[in-house]
C-alpha cells in the first residue's frame, strides 16, 4: 500500500523520528525498514520489557499524522478500473493505520484487506500474500503482487505469486533481484478483461 498506492514517506519519517527522540534512541527506520511490520522493527531495538508500550506509542504517532499522504500517479484510475472482487490490499500496516492513510489519500477501502493484525508472521514471510489469495479465492500462482520493497517482493514470491516491483522506495538493483517485472509507475498498467480473468498489461 505505502509506496505502491500512496506516498506516505513524510508522515512515516516524522512519526519514526519523533518516536525515536522520545525514547532517546537512534531512529531504526532506514531503507531496510520499508515494507516490514513496524512492530518487528521496534522489538529489534527496544528491550522486551519496554517493547509493548513502545509499539503502542508508535502506533499513536503514526495514526495521528497523515499530513501529506497522497495517492500516487495512476492509482485512482487503476482502482476504479478493478472489479472489487479482483484485488486486495496486503500491507504491513495495522488495520487502523491502513484505513487512516487510505482516507487521507482519498482512496476507497477495498473489499479485501490483509494487515499486520491478520497474520502471525508479516513480510517477508509468505503468510500475508497467502492469506490475500485465500480471501480472493484464487490460486496464488494466478495473483500479481505489486510491491515497492524487497521485503514485500520476497513475501510475494514465497507465496508463489508473480511479482511486479514499483521503483522509488528502494534501489532498482535490489528490487530487480526479487521481481518478475519492474515499472516506475502504476500509470504504465493497462487492464484487459479476458474470459473470467483480468490480464495486466505493462507498458501498453
Amino acid at each position: 500500500m505505502d509506496g505502491t498506492l500512496i506516498d506516505s514517506t513524510q508522515a512515516v519519517e516524522r512519526a519514526w523520528q519523533r518516536w525515536s527522540n522520545e525514547l532517546g534512541i537512534r531512529n531504526p527506520f532506514g531503507k531496510q525498514g520499508h515494507g516490514r511490520p513496524a512492530e518487528d522493527l521496534v522489538r529489534e531495538v527496544v528491550p522486551p520489557e519496554r517493547a509493548a508500550v513502545a509499539v503502542i506509542r508508535l502506533r499513536q504517532l503514526e495514526e495521528s499524522d497523515t499530513n501529506g499522504v497522497i495517492a500516487l500517479p495512476g492509482v485512482q484510475h487503476l482502482l476504479r478500473s478493478l472489479p472489487a472482487e479482483n484485488w486486495a490490499i496486503v500491507t504491513s500496516c495495522t488495520r487502523d493505520l491502513a484505513f487512516a492513510r487510505l482516507a487521507a489519500a482519498g482512496l476507497p477501502a477495498p473489499t479485501h484487506m490483509i494487515t499486520f493484525d491478520d497474520v502471525e508472521a508479516g513480510k517477508p514471510s509468505a503468510d500475508p500474500f497467502l492469506l490475500g489469495a485465500s480471501r480472493l479465492g484464487v490460486d496464488p500462482a494466478r495473483c500479481l503482487v505489486v510491491e515497492d520493497t524487497v521485503a514485500g517482493l520476497i513475501s510475494g514470491r514465497a507465496a508463489g505469486c508473480t511479482t511486479l516491483a514499483v521503483t522509488g522506495t528502494q534501489p532498482l538493483h535490489e528490487l530487480r533481484a526479487h521481481a518478475d517485472h519492474v515499472t516506475s509507475s502504476l500509470e504504465d498498467l493497462v487492464l484487459v478483461g479476458r474470459a473470467n480473468e483480468l490480464e495486466v498489461v505493462l507498458g501498453a
